[in-house]
């Protein structure tokens, strides 16, 4: 089907998942990370409902620039944005609520291309419940949400017309060096020429505001960062003693990236008998949870280059904070390519 013949209204969610996908790749993740030396967990399983909510609490704080640094370039630049993608679908990785995407949307229905919206997020009941509210606010356009995991099922992403893939707020951060390759190449590997990547990312800055905005005075980060080991105590039956764990935050200069760790405040052993695990912790031992990346134009040009993708914009705000890169697969003329 292609994106002009979809019917509307049209309302569709897609599961690459299924209800047990989620439970097993948490087990396969908690096993290999509580058994590593030293001990980590990927930042993903922050995300439940309690996480989600601490998380839109976070994006709320005075220390937390990115989100407001974000939505002010998407602001400036979103009648750009359309005109340069010439997008018929919109596709959002890690959309969650979809908020970040409401100007995009606006911005692609008045340009007159957007055909099409698809959410991409694991989380299910949040997902449909975006999805619905995308669809009623926006009736000319067909919403194909898809439940999946967007670092495995890149594959399996709709192909429905020209294709602007927002992948926003830094999650780009999260991966590391290599993986980070490895998920630029595979997401250019899907895509076909003329497709585009709208990418958000956090830029190199004064340590002491980066610390500052993964470490606020309000705790709430600090709260975030321990809901790891209450989804681990609520799916995999674990015991862990989240206030038994210190919040931990600091800046990596050499690699340039936000480290969030949880520190254990005495020695423990922790049972996890849906893994048929013990893991002891000594007092002191840090845990990472989470690494936010930090880079510069150069740099992240280069990764996005060598990747297979031009850069086609650069938006940044005027304190230098944060950027939104528009890039695009060579090998078709961009559709709103003209003089600036």
């Amino acid at each position: 089907m292609s994106v002009t013949q979809i019917p509307l209204p049209f309302l569709c969610t897609v599961d690459h998942l299924g209800a047990r996908y989620l439970r097993r790749a948490l087990a396969r993740d908690a096993r290999a990370g509580l058994t590593a030396e030293p001990k980590r967990l990927p930042p993903k399983w922050f995300y439940d409902a309690a996480g989600s909510e601490l998380y839109t609490r976070i994006t709320r704080l005075p220390e937390y620039y990115p989100a407001r640094r974000e939505a002010a370039i998407l602001r400036g630049a979103a009648t750009e944005i359309a005109r340069l993608s010439g997008a018929e679908t919109l596709v959002e990785l890690g959309s969650g609520t979809s908020e970040k995407t409401g100007v995009l949307l606006a911005a692609l229905e008045a340009a007159g291309t957007l055909r099409a919206y698809s959410p991409v997020d694991v989380d299910a009941v949040t997902l449909s419940a975006a999805a619905g509210r995308i669809a009623a606010a926006h009736p000319s356009i067909a919403v194909w949400a898809v439940c999946a995991d967007f670092e495995r099922h890149l594959a399996r992403l709709p192909r429905l017309g020209r294709r602007l893939v927002a992948f926003l707020g830094g999650t780009v951060g999260n991966l590391d060096e290599a993986p980070r390759a490895a998920f630029l190449a595979a997401l250019r590997g899907t895509l076909a020429p003329g497709d585009g990547l709208l990418l958000g990312a956090d830029l190199v800055k004064d340590p002491a505001r980066l610390v500052a905005a993964y470490d606020d005075a309000a705790g709430v980060t600090a709260a975030f960062n321990r809901n790891v080991l209450r989804v681990l105590n609520q799916e995999l039956g674990a015991d862990f003693e989240p206030e038994a764990f210190d919040h931990v935050a600091r800046y990596d200069t050499r690699r340039h990236r936000i480290e969030m760790r949880l520190r254990a405040a005495r020695a423990m052993r922790v049972r996890l008998p849906a893994l048929a695990l013990r893991v002891a912790f000594r007092a002191g031992e840090e845990m990472r949870t989470e690494i936010s990346a930090k880079f510069d134009r150069r740099g992240l040009t280069g990764e996005l280059c060598r990747a297979g993708f031009a850069v086609t914009r650069w938006y940044t705000d005027p304190a230098g904070d944060f950027a939104v890169v528009l890039a695009r697969v060579p090998g078709a003329a961009p559709p709103g390519a003209g003089p600036r």
